[in-house]
């Protein structure tokens, strides 16, 4: 099916990687092979692979050791009917963290700070699913498979921001909650509220306010702390001056 000429699938794809804070889980029955379906929280890496915090004795976290196969459904949450929401069923490999998993932990915790409680159990593990495609519905005339590279941020460059990237988080959150106001509620039109920073990437800033996450695109792609810095300034100027047009695409 062709998309509609207005649908942008690849943008659509990356926000709902980016805001989904919960997911129905697919797994393969360890020995039968049968289907298992389950409810997770998740996170997102910063190139927006989505990462879980997942108990050994939990079976889906068995049918993973058993086979890393998965599959995930995503969906915006829309009121009303969800069939009429938009979704992604993304497919991949769930594989346990290992030299990433201070930064997967860093990442989930600032998505899910009541998972500090059992973080620390030792059949608790990180997981990142490393996808191979998605499916993207967003309503009729409006279905499109992706590949990975087309709803995956691109981390080439960025390793100067991606190393700056815990500071920055903590800076703007002890110092500059009345900026990420101004971003939540000028540039992305959402209500008033206690909007913190979770993470950012090459192509924008998460921010979260309880289990409802924004996302906040760059009008261009940054890749270190100095352009990073230059940036939330801008956008902050923009917002002060209710710049909804400030060349910042918002994403719903």
């Amino acid at each position: 099916m062709q998309p509609t000429p207005d649908f942008a699938p690849q943008k659509l794809a990356k926000s709902l990687l980016r805001r989904s804070r919960q997911g129905a889980l697919a797994t393969l029955m360890a020995g039968s092979g049968d289907p298992y379906c389950s409810l997770v929280n998740l996170a997102s890496h910063p190139d927006g692979s989505p990462i879980l915090l997942i108990s050994r004795l939990a079976v889906h976290t068995r049918n993973i050791l058993a086979d890393a196969r998965v599959s995930l459904m995503l969906d915006e949450r829309a009121a009303g009917d969800p069939l009429e929401g938009a979704r992604i069923m993304l497919s991949g490999r769930a594989e346990e963290a290992g030299a990433e998993k201070d930064l997967l932990q860093r990442r989930y915790l600032s998505a899910h700070p009541s998972a500090e409680a059992f973080v620390g159990f030792k059949d608790f593990s990180f997981f990142r699913i490393k996808p191979t495609g998605t499916h993207l519905v967003a309503g009729f005339g409006r279905i499109v498979d992706l590949k990975p590279e087309q709803f995956l941020t691109d981390l080439t460059g960025a390793e100067d921001l991606l190393a700056a990237e815990e500071g920055a988080v903590a800076h703007m959150n002890a110092d500059h909650r009345d900026a990420m106001g101004l971003y939540a509620t000028k540039l992305l039109g959402a209500p008033a509220g206690d909007w913190r920073c979770t993470g950012c990437d090459p192509e924008g800033l998460d921010m979260q306010d309880g289990q409802t996450a924004l996302r906040l695109e760059f009008p261009e792609r940054v890749t270190d702390g100095t352009a990073l810095r230059k940036m939330l300034v801008r956008l902050a100027d923009d917002a002060r001056q209710d710049g909804r047009n400030g060349g910042l695409a918002a994403t719903n």
